[in-house]
């Protein structure tokens, strides 16, 4: 797997240098470059697609904003991220220039070579990372994508709800490839996902297409029966979607940094010297239950969550006074839509950062370094789709009423194996910590899980179907830290989980405003006062497109002007 890592690196710096429109142009010609070096590059592009991290991220750096898991002093802290954003121009161009060209010289290549697997693991990568940008930003370049060999050099962008179907097809297609017979041209380790397994190449599509058929049901019109048939289909064979932590659709970073095979968000965090990403306070009050939404239930996911550069009762390591906006103990942070005079005060060296999960940073064992590269490993997986989160699906289709069975059963199943990717994780990017289980009944910290599990599941006794439902999409939420894309579509689709939202007052010029008040004795330097938060913009129902790209292609459409008025098909509110 090394060789494989080194060499895509390289292949994505001699791959990736032009413009999306201009696919598969010469002096690099990557029709001649073998498919077993092409495959990793395709695998670790998805990642930055998707991810966040101030470096290499796309879209996670924005949407972990807009989802309330991150906060940041940029556009995105507003719901302002439009397309001349950095992380939006950035993840379309490693979606289109880099992602998808060679997966479709993959999928090429394998056809002509009878590379069955080789076709399959394209097809299933191509559907999936199309209906992610299909969930973000509705209407996309589809059938005409890359189709520059073909005469085609401006794609058009194609309706939203026409392309499902056919990721459905190209899924269809991609389990086909991978079921026939072993082909003389397999991947191994260039595989870096599942080292050409064909059998869990399978489990992830027809997972992938639970999830997507999931994403539809509540939309207005569709045929309720019919989707259940579908679903119903794919459950009554359990052993062909994805069924354990292991099975799980997840890139494996390391901890390598020549060249660097690390976490994207690690880098963008422990590497910086300038930390642009905060931890939201919203977030980490939920974990901590001091927010209604869990009042009163402790999250022992905490110390493996967030990592605390300050101890609970240490001073600021930047500017003395310290006056920090956001404090509770040794958490630092800001606030979204953060209006206040301490907004803008350094805190590199004392804000709270992402710990060993979901990125492979440090577990806080209240040590409170002032982390740098060598504080932890970056060695934690991108988590795509996992075991967890098909079990928050099933939940949410029971409690929905889109399938029959136990949603609580199923939640109590989902929250525990939520628990067991954490471990998971750990076990990956661990680099000499001694870290406490969640889940080993052999550790005394796995009483903590089965204390919060049932107090989780004892709200859920009490509460309504609208109050479970909140339950099993928030409790997905939390599970999910770090895959922020698909946060947003449930969001958009639930109304779930609860997000911070600024107002309702207004000031003389119009603007929402309302105040916050931290914690009552969290910063031991001095009493916060409340902090003044606003945001003008209602919540965003898609992204903006990419001013890049529109800018090139004469046959796009006029960027949207309202991105709060709902344009994504699945969208209950359209």
């Amino acid at each position: 797997m090394k060789k494989y890592l080194m060499l895509f690196f390289i292949l994505t710096s001699l791959v990736g240098c032009n413009s999306w429109l201009d696919v598969n142009k010469d002096p690099n010609n990557p029709q001649d470059v073998p498919m077993a070096l092409l495959l990793p590059t395709v695998e670790f592009n998805a990642v930055n697609v998707v991810t966040a991290g101030s470096a290499t991220g796309g879209l996670g750096e924005d949407l972990g904003v807009y989802t309330h898991q991150l906060t940041t002093r940029e556009n995105a802290n507003v719901y302002n991220a439009n397309g001349n954003e950095y992380f939006i121009g950035q993840s379309w161009d490693y979606m289109y220039n880099l992602t998808l060209q060679n997966c479709d010289v993959i999928i090429d290549k394998a056809i002509k070579t009878n590379a069955s697997y080789y076709a399959g693991i394209g097809l299933i990568i191509k559907a999936y990372m199309f209906s992610q940008y299909v969930d973000v930003f509705g209407d996309i370049p589809f059938s005409q994508a890359n189709k520059k060999s073909s005469g085609i050099l401006y794609p058009r962008f194609d309706k939203s709800a026409d392309i499902y179907p056919q990721l459905i097809a190209l899924l269809d297609s991609g389990i086909v490839q991978m079921k026939k017979a072993k082909p003389a041209i397999t991947p191994g380790a260039d595989d870096l996902i599942f080292g050409g397994e064909a059998s869990n190449w399978i489990k992830t599509a027809n997972t992938i297409k639970l999830k997507l058929y999931t994403q539809t049901y509540a939309q207005k019109g569709v045929d309720k029966a019919a989707l259940k048939t579908k679903i119903t289909a794919l459950l009554a064979t359990p052993a062909q979607l994805i069924g354990s932590t292991e099975e799980g659709f997840m890139f494996p970073f390391t901890s390598s940094r020549t060249p660097d095979n690390r976490n994207p968000a690690y880098v963008g965090t422990y590497e910086a010297t300038q930390k642009t990403t905060n931890m939201s306070p919203w977030f980490y009050e939920i974990l901590k239950g001091i927010n209604p939404v869990f009042q009163g239930i402790v999250d022992p996911r905490i110390p493996y969550y967030f990592y605390n550069q300050l101890t609970k009762t240490g001073a600021g390591k930047d500017a003395s006074p310290s006056n920090f906006e956001y404090r509770d103990g040794g958490f630092v942070s800001i606030y979204f839509g953060s209006n206040g005079p301490d907004n803008g005060r350094a805190l590199d060296k004392s804000n709270t950062v992402y710990g060993i999960y979901p990125c492979g940073g440090r577990y806080d064992e209240g040590d409170a370094l002032t982390v740098d590269a060598k504080s932890g490993t970056g060695a934690a997986p991108y988590r795509f789709l996992t075991y967890a989160d098909r079990l928050f699906l099933e939940a949410e289709l029971i409690q929905a009423g889109i399938i029959p069975g136990d949603a609580r059963a199923k939640l109590s199943d989902a929250m525990t194996e939520a628990f067991k990717l954490v471990d998971y994780v750990v076990g990956k990017a661990n680099g000499g910590q001694k870290i406490p289980s969640l889940t080993d009944p052999k550790d005394p910290n796995s009483a903590n899980t089965t204390a919060y599990i049932t107090a989780i599941l004892g709200l859920f006794d009490a509460g309504n179907s609208d109050k479970k439902m909140e339950i099993i999409m928030t409790e997905k939420w939390i599970s999910s830290f770090g895959n922020h894309v698909d946060q947003y579509t449930d969001y958009r689709r639930t109304g779930y989980p609860v997000m911070f939202n600024p107002g309702p007052h207004k000031n003389g010029n119009g603007i929402v405003v309302s105040t916050v008040t931290p914690p009552a004795g969290g910063d031991p330097e001095r009493t916060a006062p409340p902090v003044p938060v606003s945001c003008s913009l209602l919540y965003p129902r898609s992204l903006a497109w990419s001013i890049n790209d529109l800018n090139v292609n004469k046959n796009a459409p006029k960027q949207k002007t309202d991105v709060s008025i709902p344009f994504v098909f699945w969208d209950p509110n359209l």
